[in-house]
């Protein structure tokens, strides 16, 4: 959306979750930590050698549980889009708003997808 420039600030409309979280109990807040998307991590492609494969996937429980044992590369690729998808925020893939596709750094060309995941 465009936004209004004049000479002391830049406004525009801001995405908000529309929540006011002034009042939250700790029983309200562990209540909300427990509705969060789990996030369901699969390589779909592979261009080079990398010790993961097409096909293997692994799951975070929470943004800030990563399971154990993938690479520093892919690792800081999947932290900078776990809280969207945790809390379903719709990607840019216009096939599938639910999908993250991302590829690691590493010059050896894995691509891998992320999605919300049911608990269970």
């Amino acid at each position: 959306m465009p936004y209004k420039k004049d000479k002391m600030t830049c406004r525009r409309r801001s995405l908000t979750l529309n929540s006011n979280f002034v009042h939250l109990t700790d029983a309200a807040y562990r209540a909300l930590w427990e509705r969060l998307g789990r996030i369901r991590v699969t390589m779909t492609g592979k261009s080079g050698k990398c010790r993961h494969e097409p096909g293997d996937e692994f799951f975070y429980d929470t943004p800030y549980a990563p399971q154990q044992g993938v690479c520093c590369a892919l690792l800081h690729t999947l932290n900078l889009y776990a809280w969207r998808v945790a809390l379903g925020f719709p990607s840019w893939e216009a096939d599938d708003r639910g999908v993250y596709r991302v590829h690691c750094p590493s010059k050896n060309g894995t691509v891998w997808e992320m999605r919300m995941a049911p608990r269970g």
